[in-house]
């Protein structure tokens, strides 16, 4: 089995070009890439040879070294697994957190045509004239921080009657396979580790949720 600092080595020669053809290095000059001894750093390409990763031929100036297909098996797996890690697991975003109280505003925005036209516009669904309020876990906050960063839905304010309404955006999210969206009004009274998300039905009723209650939003394909 390949160890972590022989995969360092590994990954090194396919950076110079080492999976293309041979690459010339000395022990010197990759024991500086590596930030170790030359001594070090030929004990690893050692290593790496006698496990077949690669294969050297020695010169008077140094040595030329390929990454075999066993060594670049080794590699596409290591690139399998960082997918895996930075694919934020197939494009979902999870966000927990647990039910809590409104101020009872989000009836009346989410009851306003101008506001109800967009949403069934951009998200698919006129919502129920309410907002669930979720208080995010400190776990989720950096989730949430790169949520933010996502392509979100404008919602245009408006004005009539001489009032005039917000901006907000929103973004599309799952509850138990729900259909919802993530709402954030341009000016909110809400910290940051608490949102609002609105769907097609009451979710409290349809889920049976009440304060204090653990709430799982999905955001993404």
């Amino acid at each position: 089995m390949i160890l972590p600092e022989e995969l360092q080595c590994l990954k090194a020669i396919a950076l110079l070009g080492g999976c293309r053809g041979p690459v010339r290095v000395s022990s010197q000059s990759l024991g500086a890439t590596l930030g170790t001894s030359p001594q070090t750093a030929s004990r690893r390409l050692q290593a790496l040879e006698r496990q077949r990763l690669v294969s050297r031929t020695i010169a008077p100036d140094g040595q030329d070294i390929l990454v075999t297909p066993l060594g670049e098996g080794e590699l596409r797996r290591e690139y399998q697994e960082y997918s895996r890690i930075f694919s934020d697991h197939n494009g979902v975003f999870v966000l927990t957190g647990t039910v809590i109280s409104g101020i009872g505003e989000g009836k009346y925005y989410m009851s306003l045509e101008p506001y109800k036209e967009q949403f069934n516009r951009h998200l698919g669904f006129e919502p129920y004239p309410g907002t669930l309020n979720i208080r995010l876990l400190p776990s989720s906050l950096p989730v949430r921080k790169k949520i933010e960063a996502l392509d979100w839905t404008r919602i245009k304010g408006f004005s009539t009657d001489g009032r005039t309404f917000g901006d907000a955006r929103c973004i599309p999210c799952r509850i138990s396979d729900i259909p919802c969206s993530i709402i954030v009004p341009g000016r909110t009274h809400y910290p940051d580790d608490v949102i609002e998300v609105i769907a097609p039905v009451a979710l409290r009723r349809v889920l049976g949720l009440e304060d204090n209650d653990t709430v799982t939003v999905e955001v993404g394909e």
